[in-house]
């Protein structure tokens, strides 16, 4: 079931009308791995097992273009033109944003962070934040899968320029090759997607990655998982890993 997220959302004062039921014990995770290797699938899963909101800052950003200028804060506002002006989000314009929705790393639900943090600093400042609020992560999920598997996937997305459904030539390709099910327009490739392009932006993300990676191993809460296989069969290697590493904190 899809959890409200209204105050992650939109931040301010805005409340969920209801929120994931507080529990015993609710994980508090944050999900990593590059682009291409299913972490918000493997997010919306883990929200529906543990019944904890899944907090994705790319739908944070995707929400903030759709806001009235009166419902956005000095730090959306600031935001929202860099990414106008083709610009990218430094890590003060997104850690004012976050940090506007500290309360929602106190519900008693639990949380999956999907896409934040990026770099080292962002890691470094989210410690900081969640020590504020006197929460601890239940653990740092790290996610893989070999280059030449990311750009496969990657590589072969494919979008329709009308209504902007989205394919994949090998796990959702359209009824006619080409043709979007929905509206009937010619499907297309984005520049981003073209496999040089994939493989440029996968070498910036692994150098950036990889220090956060580092940083959460040295805290001793990481927990590295290959994303290799169906979706199903990752969810349960997931479980399993996030069950061992419990155990062995609570050994």
């Amino acid at each position: 079931m899809a959890r409200d997220r209204t105050a992650w959302l939109k931040g301010g004062e805005a409340r969920c009308l209801e929120g994931p039921a507080a529990t015993r014990d609710p994980k508090r995770l944050v999900l990593l791995g590059p682009p291409g290797v299913g972490k918000g699938t493997q997010a919306e899963l883990l929200s529906g097992h543990f019944g904890a909101c899944h907090l994705s800052t790319g739908d944070v950003f995707r929400t903030v273009a759709k806001l009235d200028a009166d419902q956005r804060s000095p730090a959306m506002e600031t935001a929202l033109q860099s990414m106008r002006q083709g610009g990218l989000l430094s890590d003060d314009m997104v850690l004012g944003v976050v940090r506007e929705r500290g309360r929602c790393f106190k519900c008693g639900g639990g949380f999956l962070l999907d896409g934040f943090p990026r770099t080292v600093e962002q890691a470094r400042a989210l410690d900081a934040l969640l020590g504020a609020e006197g929460v601890e992560l239940t653990g740092v999920i790290a996610y893989d899968l070999p280059v030449d598997r990311l750009v496969a996937r990657l590589s072969g997305r494919r979008v329709c320029p009308r209504c902007n459904a989205v394919f994949h030539h090998d796990t959702h390709p359209p009824r006619t090759e080409g043709i979007c099910d929905p509206c009937g327009a010619a499907l297309v490739q984005r520049e981003d997607d073209r496999p040089e392009a994939v493989c440029k932006r996968l070498r910036i993300c692994r150098s950036t990655l990889e220090p956060v990676i580092r940083h959460y191993e040295e805290k001793r809460i990481l927990i590295e998982v290959s994303a290799q296989g169906t979706v199903r069969e990752v969810f349960g290697r997931t479980l399993r890993a996030l069950s061992e590493s419990c155990s062995d904190s609570i050994a």
